[in-house]
């Protein structure tokens, strides 16, 4: 389950900036919106399954309360799911080998 959170993160993170760089200038400037109805919807679903696995991921690897709070903040700062994958989850990696 921890490979697929990290997987998650990194998707869930291309969703983000996809609609933040790509599909809101498309929307505002060029006024084409369909692909941001269709990246909004992706990328609602991937937030949430992203919520869902780090809560579970939190009570099975005993988080902390803290760091659930960094790892679930990190889903709504642009870059941050990959900071929170690259850097702060390797712990958890050396501590699982």
């Amino acid at each position: 389950m921890f490979k697929f959170f990290k997987f998650l993160a990194l998707i869930e993170g291309y969703s983000f900036l996809c609609i933040l760089f790509l599909t809101m200038p498309l929307k505002y400037l060029g006024g084409v919106i369909l692909p941001n109805k269709i990246m909004g919807m992706a990328h609602g679903i991937l937030f949430l399954s992203y919520v869902v696995i780090a809560i579970v991921l939190s009570q099975l690897q005993r988080w902390n309360i803290k760091k659930l709070l960094i790892v679930l903040a990190m889903s709504v700062v642009p870059f941050g799911t990959f900071w929170m994958e690259g850097v702060y989850l390797k712990e958890d990696l050396k501590e699982r080998s």
